[in-house]
């Protein structure tokens, strides 16, 4: 027996390939091997940045005698649930079903078929050596019972994962439900939305965003307000180098679970920075500015973006970003420590561990040139201690989700060097990762993972592709990501039955065979596959020529989900924002010109003629400029790139572009 994960391209795989467990890959092989032995899988789910990961590695799989009883009696297998979320979905479906809650690790017995008839998450190494052996014992000699306890599992787990029924026509008035319902489970003091541990809500910002923006809702924009304020007041927010942790184990917001991941600070940075073009607010652009600042310097990986940044530095949690009142003033001095502690709520007593606190930052000081210069002091000596491991494995959906954001701030923020960023991004995604016209999920120092890429690798993609085109209007960006979706309707649909429209699987149909095809319908910390399919589709439906396919997809989709808009909308936040962009209608005026945008007349005649929608002017080496605009409702300031709606028509001279304001678009 050998550990066999040296060569994976995944870090946190190749983080246990030194353990004395004899961990394998997930793969037709290990299963086999199982079955040829006759003994049972020990799958252990994780991901790099976890904390409870790192403590169960080494409590446990670090230890000879754990590894010894576990290689006797189980074929060990190790999966990231990054590089393979078809595998986590499924069993983290059992987890919740026998113990009421999931997590990671996540811990699995399964038949050499991979039927789960156990399951759990993170067991300190006494309980753990208990479990090993109750497993064994029951394997050897209560087979039956194992046998039938897996079968009923797997069938009700199959049955869990049922098509939706169709929902109710998406209508104003059911938007107006799911704003309401999420609305009541409002911390109003706080912010966000239920009690601890507290996720950063990025869905149901935007939704919100788009809410207020389609009906003017006053409570909508405060409870965005309140929450986005909360956090990045909060220690869940890194105070000195931007970016948010994964979630705050506290209501309040101040002690973070300190991983940082790039789909939530993606997904967040697209939040504020449409709050800040919105309102006009001062925090509000900083964080988006800081936010993009933390994804280009600290997670990029030339023009492509790592996964995360770990929990841990020098084995302890959180080491690399808390302070005491004492290293504050060995730092910055008497003055300065002291009032520093007064600002970022540094006590004697500690917010966190053994006396020390994490950076909050409740109120801007008066005098802000004394906080940027404690500011850069303290991050000066920050980055010279441990620095948490980066996992730098590339995920295609999570890139995505940053072209998408990068590209929409550049606008909101007036920084053309994030849309440039996000143009390169998915320069290198395409070349890298879309293989014989199919995506791969993940890929790791040049070297392109195994892993097929899932619905939402598509999606994501998909969307910041047509984001860029409406940036620029290159052809090359509409062309790669309606070829994108037309294979993810090919390969991820329903099967084609009249009453099954609309509904989407996670995995493609030439995908492995597993114990079911895995089909999410909810938005989690991520969206789900499905609601962001069905927001490119319907972009697509708008932006391109004979889009007609995609806008009856998009619907079709809207339909099938839309139940979850009136019976979880708190789980469908993605999901509302897409159907709040369906029925807002257009609202941003773009003006693509040849030659310099800043001295086109047409841009200039656009903010004339619309004073009160969003102008971008572009330029463009296509002989014919083009206007695509979105005329402003009700008299609402405007949008931003990617709003799902665009209409366009072909002008040339200012007469052309008041007609076409004027007149049906």
């Amino acid at each position: 027996m050998v550990n066999r994960l040296a060569g994976a391209t995944s870090p946190y795989l190749r983080q246990h390939a030194d353990n004395p467990v004899s961990w394998r890959e997930w793969d037709a092989d290990a299963l086999a091997e199982a079955a040829r032995r006759d003994v049972p899988i020990l799958l252990s789910i994780g991901y790099a940045a976890c904390h409870w990961c790192h403590v169960m590695a080494h409590e446990s799989f670090e230890d000879d005698g754990v590894a010894a009883v576990a290689n006797a009696g189980f074929v060990c297998i190790k999966v990231d649930r990054e590089e393979r979320p078809d595998l986590d979905a499924i069993y983290m479906d059992a987890t919740v079903a026998m113990t009421g809650q999931g997590g990671w690790p996540m811990t699995c017995f399964l038949t050499p078929d991979g039927r789960p008839f156990f399951c759990g998450t993170y067991y300190p190494k006494a309980a753990f050596l208990e479990l090993l052996s109750v497993v064994t014992d029951a394997w050897t000699t209560r087979r039956d019972e194992v046998e039938r306890v897996s079968g009923r599992i797997a069938d009700e787990l199959r049955q869990r994962t049922g098509r939706l029924p169709g929902g109710p026509p998406v209508s104003p008035q059911l938007c107006d439900h799911a704003v309401s319902t999420v609305l009541a489970d409002e911390d109003v003091t706080r912010g966000g939305f239920g009690g601890a541990p507290k996720f950063p809500p990025s869905a149901l910002l935007e939704a919100l965003l788009r809410h207020h923006e389609r009906t003017g809702s006053a409570q909508a924009l405060r409870a965005v307000e309140r929450t986005a304020s909360a956090m990045a007041a909060g220690g869940i927010y890194d105070q000195l180098a931007g970016g948010f942790a994964r979630y705050s184990v506290d209501n309040a917001w101040v002690v973070p679970h300190f991983e940082k991941m790039l789909y939530d600070n993606a997904l967040l940075l697209r939040s504020y920075a449409h709050w800040a073009r919105r309102t006009g607010s001062a925090l509000a652009a900083r964080i988006a500015g800081e936010t993009a600042d933390f994804l280009l310097r600290d997670l990029s990986d030339g023009p492509l973006f790592i996964s995360s940044l770990d929990a841990d530095a020098d084995g302890r949690e959180g080491s690399t970003y808390v302070w005491t009142p004492e290293q504050l003033i060995e730092v910055l001095g008497a003055d300065d420590g002291a009032w520093a502690a007064g600002v970022f709520g540094v006590t004697a007593a500690g917010t966190f561990e053994h006396g020390e606190s994490v950076l909050q930052l409740p109120a801007d000081p008066d005098d802000a040139e004394r906080l940027a210069r404690v500011k850069a002091a303290l991050l000066a000596v920050r980055v010279n201690r441990v620095q948490p491991g980066r996992d730098d494995k590339i995920v295609t959906a999570w890139n995505g989700l940053a072209i998408i954001a990068l590209a929409e701030a550049s606008v909101a923020l007036e920084r053309p060097d994030l849309l440039a960023a996000a143009d390169d991004c998915a320069d290198a995604l395409l070349d890298r990762h879309l293989v014989d016209g199919r995506l791969r999920r993940t890929s790791n120092g040049g070297v392109v993972g195994s892993g097929v890429g899932m619905l939402e690798d598509y999606a994501a993609l998909a969307t910041g592709l047509l984001t860029l085109y409406q940036h620029s209007g290159d052809p090359r960006r509409s062309v790669a990501a309606t070829g994108l979706l037309d294979t993810a309707l090919a390969h991820f649909t329903y099967p084609d039955d009249p009453d099954d429209l609309g509904g989407w699987f996670d995995a493609p149909d030439d995908a492995e065979a597993l114990l079911l095809r895995p089909a999410g319908a909810t938005d989690d910390a991520t969206p789900s596959g499905a609601s962001l399919i069905t927001e490119a589709l319907l972009t697509a439906g708008h932006l391109v020529d004979d889009g007609q396919c995609y806008a009856d997809a998009a619907a079709a989709s809207l339909q099938r989900y839309s139940v979850l808009l009136s019976r979880a909308p708190r789980a469908a936040g993605h999901w509302l924002s897409v159907a709040e962009a369906a029925l807002g209608g257009p609202l941003q005026i773009a003006v693509a010109t040849t030659g310099d945008p800043s001295s086109s007349d047409l841009g200039r005649a656009a903010r004339r003629l619309a004073p009160g929608g969003a102008v971008v002017v572009i330029g463009t080496p296509d002989s014919q400029p083009l206007l695509a605009a979105r005329p402003p409702i009700d008299g609402a300031d405007a949008a931003y790139v990617c709003r799902g709606q665009v209409c366009g028509l072909p002008v040339t001279t200012v007469e052309d572009l008041a007609a076409g304001l004027s007149g049906p678009v």
